[in-house]
């Protein structure tokens, strides 16, 4: 008989953790409110590049702040968040869901956005083949989600600060993905015509610890699973925030690098890249026409 191996999810992030910080950013997101509105903007340029006209929308965990950018043009929009808290502060139909199980028939939409929130899910290949799943043939998938080096002074600060006072180090700012992965990562959920470009949305504190406390007013602290629970030293913060670089004004530069991906559901009317051999034009032929 044959033995059939089953491939278990690696679980790199504590969900219900997840979830307590996104409930006690309820009250905070409209601090950190320009940096998710700036996220958005870059997301729905993407939309208006394509002529596709769209009717139903899914917005997965936007923060009060994509789904009536949305509804404004004219969509019908249904939000989500792993949050009950902010689902109770949407404005359009909500649904309180876990973005690793989307709880949507096949071809419900022929939309979806995610911005600024899959970056918390253990199993992201499998959430991302889901979506596909659940947008009509030809249907948009939009994204828009943190990738290296995003945070990495504060990741080497804190980890420096902590072997000083230690002798060793644990993890405590989030892993994330590399631009390449992003787009291995549409291509391997079955998208057709994965695109996955880099942009920049620049970050600058004159106060180290407004960016500690940006990142707990949007929900965004600590919830890896294997996280030291153990209350930190009192020096821990002070000595990492004194090790973050300054720029030439005194300010410690903290960009949001992000990955925009795109990718839409397969359908019968989309281009196809042509096979080997059916070209009618030679590479060599077109670079002599050119000269």
């Amino acid at each position: 008989m044959a033995h059939i191996t089953v491939m278990e999810t690696p679980i790199i992030f504590d969900r219900h953790a997840v979830r307590l910080h996104r409930d006690r950013a309820c009250t905070t997101l409209g601090r950190i409110q320009p940096i998710v509105q700036a996220a958005a903007d870059r997301l729905l340029d993407r939309l208006d590049d394509t002529t596709h006209r769209f009717s139903h929308a899914l917005d997965i965990g936007g923060r009060g702040v994509t789904a009536p950018m949305l509804r404004a043009r004219g969509l019908d929009v249904v939000a989500t968040d792993l949050s009950p808290a902010l689902c109770a502060r949407e404005t359009v139909p909500c649904v309180c869901m876990d973005e690793e199980w989307l709880p949507f028939g096949a071809a419900t939409f022929d939309l979806v956005i995610a911005n600024l929130s899959l970056h918390w899910v253990n199993d992201l290949p499998g959430t991302l083949v889901q979506i596909r799943n659940i947008l009509r043939p030809d249907g948009l998938f939009l994204a828009c989600m943190p990738i290296l080096p995003t945070l990495a002074p504060l990741r080497q600060a804190l980890a420096g600060a902590e072997h000083d006072l230690l002798g060793g180090a644990s993890a405590r700012v989030s892993p994330f993905p590399g631009l390449r992965d992003c787009a291995a990562l549409l291509q391997r959920a079955g998208f057709a015509l994965p695109v996955a470009d880099s942009d920049v949305i620049p970050l600058a504190y004159r106060a180290p610890l407004a960016l500690l406390q940006d990142l707990r007013d949007a929900g965004e602290t600590n919830a890896l699973d294997q996280r030291h629970r153990a209350c930190p030293p009192a020096a821990l913060f002070p000595a990492a925030l004194a090790r973050l670089p300054r720029d030439a004004q005194g300010n410690v530069a903290m960009p949001l690098h992000v990955a925009i991906m795109t990718g839409w559901a397969p359908a019968a009317t989309q281009p196809k890249p042509l096979k080997p051999g059916q070209f009618t034009t030679s590479l060599k032929d077109a670079l002599d026409a050119g000269t």
